[in-house]
């Protein structure tokens, strides 16, 4: 049985190259003023041939926030920055009870999202300076 184990071990190790690291999906960009972090999915990042940098980024909230439905602990956003004009524009919020688990309680998306200026301090502004460097 330990052979067995063993052989399992060194296939396995012998599968993955040495140097190959897996890059975390999200990546910390810093915190909003409430000093919840946000994150960057580096993989969601596409810039327009129009310059537009669209980009998902989410929030981690360090004290939930209570709902008549139960407190949130995390949000989701997929937005777009124009960094000329430091304007964003939302396409879709998804506010979750639960994220590791998928525990959806609001998801909205716009038809058609407006560009407007990123309120200091909140998780578009944090995600508009990490992109727009």
């Amino acid at each position: 049985m330990q052979l067995v184990i063993l052989t399992i071990i060194a296939l396995v190790g012998a599968a993955t190259p040495p140097n190959a690291v897996q890059t975390p999906r999200w990546q910390e960009i810093g915190k909003t003023s409430a000093g919840n972090p946000v994150y960057i999915d580096p993989k969601s990042v596409k810039k327009g041939t129009d310059g537009i940098i669209t980009a998902t980024v989410r929030a981690t909230f360090v004290k939930p926030v209570a709902t008549p439905k139960g407190p949130l602990t995390a949000s989701r956003t997929v937005a777009m920055f124009d960094c000329a004009k430091k304007t964003v524009a939302v396409k879709e919020n998804t506010y979750y009870h639960d994220e590791k688990t998928n525990n959806v309680f609001q998801r909205s998306a716009a038809g058609k999202p407006g560009f407007g200026p990123a309120i200091r301090g909140t998780l578009p502004d944090i995600a508009m300076a990490h992109l727009c460097k």
